[in-house]
């Protein structure tokens, strides 16, 4: 299940003589999606982009993903003949399985390699403590997915599909996100922590290292994240409409 949240990257495109990125030097992601787009449209990639860095890097969060699909939003509507919604999305998907996501709006339930994405109705009420823990480092997704098949994390698949999928369809008040799977990629001691303060949901946020908590008062996310500032870095934010 995938979901925005209000904490988020700033990105800038304008017609340019040339390719160029700024203000986040360790970008490859941004400038990777211009050049698909320029290909698919067979056009010059003749755009400047900026980057404005607030989602930490590497944290299982999702932001190099973010920043590409909105570049390639921003740059496919300064091309003469932009591409249709599901073009950008076809090709999004060739930059990172989770980039079309961030095409869309709303939360969306991910299959397959996470790239064919279906609507869902959630509740939004509640606010999001994130945790990056300190000296947390993320493991390539290489490394996770061995992990994940040495301990034979696909065993059981169907049954634990099915039980996210009835979960899906009985959720109503912000509390019933409690009842969705854990995450079978990682797990994290903090998020014992952020239950014991009083999230009624915490897991790890994709493969990690970034651990969030689900709050349905925005005083107890702030104690939280106080709490909490020694383990590392936090955040109090909320889901996006």
């Amino acid at each position: 299940m995938l979901q925005r949240v209000v904490l988020c990257d700033r990105i800038a495109i304008e017609p340019a003589d040339l390719l160029g990125v700024e203000g986040f030097e360790g970008d490859t992601i941004v400038r990777a999606a211009l050049v698909a787009l320029a290909v698919a449209a067979g056009v010059e990639p003749l755009w400047a982009a900026r980057i404005w860095k607030s989602i930490p890097v590497a944290a299982g969060l999702g932001g190099g993903s973010s920043d590409a699909a909105t570049a390639l939003r921003l740059a496919n509507g300064l091309l003469p003949t932009p591409l249709a919604p599901h073009e950008l999305e076809q090709l999004a998907a060739t930059i990172g399985a989770d980039v079309p996501f961030f095409l869309r709006n709303g939360p969306q339930l991910g299959t397959g390699d996470g790239s064919s994405l279906a609507p869902l109705e959630l509740p939004l009420d509640y606010s999001v403590v994130l945790v990056l823990p300190a000296g947390a480092t993320k493991e390539s997704t290489a490394d996770v997915y061995r992990r994940f098949d040495e301990r034979a994390g696909a065993v059981g698949f169907a049954e634990r599909r099915a039980a996210l999928l009835d979960t899906l369809a009985g959720i109503r008040r912000a509390v019933d996100l409690a009842g969705l799977p854990a995450n079978d990629l990682a797990s994290s001691a903090v998020a014992l922590d952020l239950v014991d303060r009083g999230a009624f949901r915490a897991d790890v946020s994709g493969a990690g290292p970034t651990v969030y908590g689900l709050f349905l008062q925005r005083r107890h996310a702030d104690a939280a994240a106080r709490a909490l500032q020694a383990a590392g870095r936090t955040w109090v934010t909320r889901p996006c409409p």
